[in-house]
């Protein structure tokens, strides 16, 4: 007969900030129902995997920590969510240990279902049986409200799920469905109760943030405007948001901002237009160029990331020198690049041309030292500033670390009175 060791969870999550958010809110649900939440590293008596499968890379990482955790505890009941839960729920029922997989519309109802799980388990009569839910994600119309808790200092608030867009080398609608957002009000309450907390720095998350308002009828722009005035707010960040929809009337606004801060993070995805037109990207070089050029001209500070692509089907040492070229133009603060990775029912993963996977190494190596010298360059640009830091409540070899508005990394003697504080610095 199963039983609880210590009635004990561990949570892990892959990918991106939206799934922190998530895996965050289900963990509170665990723990306002009895439970002790334990590092994955240890043995638990339930494991929850949030997962990503933006790559082949991120589907293999998951099925590795599936098996690690089995050998852990091998009577631990394992559920599995998320994107590659989504799009490939037999794949992961197949790995020996896991119980349950929930597709998109069902992770809300997760703790509900492990809950009836260990039920059975607990039974005299109890029969192994793995268990999976999968939905049409075509039909699916839910939202899952979700921020996260588990850093003092931010919090990850989702505020938009799904994407509508349908580039040729992603995935994602296929494993969360379509754009939709939860409404304004609902984004300033839990915007207030993450301030009831002790939270002074919210992030705005979303699969596509910037499509934000499409099935309430609301704007980016106007939730943005509203959590401005959010009482005992002080940070507010945005997380990713395409190109195309940052308007100028954004960026003016976030000037003028009480409490956005001068960081963005801009997907590009490639600076050849050939490339993007291939991606099926909504924009092409010329639009993107004029948007980091506004950016620094309203706000010569702001820290610029983009995401990178390369080695996209069709992408050869011309386009890739493209990008390269571009990327010197306008010079990003800093380049995420990103190798390639075919995925299935993709448009792109049929397309000739395929890129080998020596050309794509070569290619991020060149990317990211052009990246790190972006990067220093930046940095070198804020030496003798003052500016004002968020300290985390991490400590590492007596040192404390937190990010200016602009996103520098700034480390001092730890002082745990600092956590959660904004203070003042002069960069050196």
């Amino acid at each position: 007969m199963y039983k609880y060791s210590n009635k004990t969870v561990a949570f892990i999550t892959l990918g991106c900030k939206l799934n922190f958010s998530e895996t965050s809110t289900l963990a509170r649900q665990f723990i306002d129902n009895g439970f002790s939440k334990v590092s994955h590293n240890q043995s638990a008596d339930i494991y929850v995997i949030n997962t990503c499968s933006v790559t082949e890379h991120a589907d293999k990482k998951c099925r590795n920590i599936i098996r690690r955790v089995h050998k852990l505890n091998s009577d631990a009941l394992i559920a599995v969510t998320g994107c590659y839960a989504q799009l490939k729920p037999q794949e992961i029922l197949d790995i020996e240990g896991v119980d349950l997989v929930l597709g998109a519309d069902e992770k809300m109802d997760l703790f509900n279902r492990v809950s009836k799980i260990v039920d059975l388990k607990n039974s005299s009569n109890y029969k192994q049986k793995e268990e999976f839910v999968s939905c049409d994600i075509s039909q699916v119309n839910s939202f899952f409200a979700a921020y996260s808790t588990d850093e003092r200092s931010r919090s990850f608030l989702k505020v938009q799920d799904g994407c509508d867009y349908h580039c040729s080398y992603c995935t994602i609608p296929l494993a969360r469905g379509k754009s939709r957002n939860i409404s304004i009000e609902k984004v300033v309450n839990e915007a207030k109760e993450i301030v009831k907390n002790g939270i002074c720095e919210i992030v705005l998350t979303g699969v596509n943030t910037g499509d934000f308002g499409k099935s309430t009828g609301e704007s980016f722009l106007d939730m943005l405007m509203v959590l401005d005035s959010v009482d005992g707010l002080e940070r507010v960040r945005i997380s990713s948001i395409e190109p195309n929809l940052l308007t100028d009337q954004i960026l003016s606004f976030i000037k003028e901002s009480r409490v956005f801060l001068p960081h963005f993070h801009i997907p590009l995805q490639s600076g050849s237009n050939k490339i993007l037109g291939l991606m099926r990207r909504r924009y092409n070089t010329d639009l993107f160029k004029s948007k980091i050029q506004t950016i620094k001209e309203l706000m010569p500070n702001a820290f610029i990331g983009i995401d990178v692509i390369v080695g996209f089907p069709g992408e050869g040492e011309e386009e890739f020198l493209e990008t390269y070229s571009f990327l010197e133009e306008v010079q990003p603060s800093f380049i995420h690049v990103f190798p390639y990775s075919k995925r299935d029912n993709t448009p792109a993963s049929l397309f000739k041309d395929q890129v080998k996977e020596i050309h794509k190494r070569e290619r991020v190596m060149a990317l990211s030292q052009l990246s790190d010298k972006l990067y220093n360059l930046f940095y070198k640009s804020q030496i003798g500033r003052t500016e004002y830091v968020l300290f985390e409540s991490t400590q590492k070899k007596g040192k404390m670390f937190g990010y200016t508005r602009n996103y520098i990394k700034i480390e001092r003697e730890y002082n745990p009175s600092l956590i959660g504080k904004v203070c003042e610095v002069i960069i050196d």
